[in-house]
């Protein structure tokens, strides 16, 4: 005798009630409001395409409408441009004064003595801005003689005006270029492509090729200069995890036992007197 056939499992069958979905009342409700949208853009874009551009303003200068001449006008774009400069004051300051250096050298103190937030940055950065100032203030004082007063009394034109107002920031990056800066100086000069030949002295060296160059030269020198403050507080940690090791505190970190340490022997050398000053002299400033 054959054994009875299985029939497979059909929902609905052997008394398996089938499950329906079921809608929620939200989402049709959510779907009605959808297709009244469409309907309602669909029904409202001929009005608005007959309305047309007639009636759109286009913003304009007041200055260059009302200009009479073409030096008026001009006046009105160069204002715009010094508005676009002073928003990036804070990128030129970067690029050409000691501003990288500065506030580099003030990051490796902070980091050497294990401290996180303290000073805060608003308090690095502003003394960074003050001892730029100091150093920056013999070029800031050729800008203003050579650059800016001719300027203002009206006996130089803008042309005149941008080449005069760089070349005292030229000369003092040239000046610290020159101190140790030759390998980015040839650098840029090869990824340049320029010829060699045609450059007789440091002054034939474009401004773009410059200001790079003089920024690597002084990242350079702000990391030779933290490695030299970060090697006296290597010591302290050395000193205190091995003294921890030989007393058998394994548990204790030597971190918070060598702050302390670290803090009061750069009170004791006066550290931020040292360090403003020597960066302060590396400039010929004093």
């Amino acid at each position: 005798m054959t054994a009875p056939s299985r029939k497979p499992d059909v929902p609905g069958l052997c008394g398996r009630p089938t499950r329906r979905k079921s809608v929620k009342p939200g989402r049709r409700i959510g779907a009605l409001w959808k297709l009244l949208i469409v309907f309602g853009v669909l029904l409202l874009a001929p009005a608005l395409q007959a309305q047309g551009l007639d009636n759109v303003s286009i913003p304009v200068i007041p200055g260059l409408r009302a200009a009479e001449n073409g030096q008026e006008a001009s006046l009105s774009l160069m204002l715009i441009m010094l508005v676009t400069l002073l928003s990036l004051a804070p990128a030129l300051i970067m690029m050409v004064t000691s501003f990288t250096k500065v506030i580099i050298v003030f990051d490796f103190v902070r980091r050497a003595l294990a401290l996180q937030n303290m000073p805060p940055n608003q308090v690095l950065f502003g003394l960074a801005v003050f001892i730029t100032i100091f150093i920056m203030a013999p070029t800031l004082r050729a800008f203003n003689d050579q650059a800016l007063t001719p300027y203002i009394e009206g006996r130089t034109d803008t042309t005149q005006f941008f080449e005069d107002g760089i070349q005292p920031f030229r000369d003092f990056m040239v000046l610290q270029i020159n101190k140790d800066g030759a390998k980015e100086i040839n650098l840029l000069l090869t990824l340049a492509n320029k010829d060699r030949s045609q450059i007789k002295s440091i002054d034939d060296i474009d401004t773009y090729v410059l200001i790079p160059a003089f920024m690597l030269s002084e990242i350079k020198k702000a990391f030779i200069i933290g490695i030299v403050i970060f090697v006296p507080f290597i010591v302290i940690d050395l000193v205190v995890a091995s003294t921890l090791m030989s007393m058998g505190m394994i548990m204790l970190p030597p971190a918070m036992i060598s702050l302390p340490f670290k803090i009061i022997i750069f009170i004791l050398v006066d550290g931020w007197h040292l360090i403003t000053y020597n960066l302060v002299r590396s400039y010929g400033v004093l």
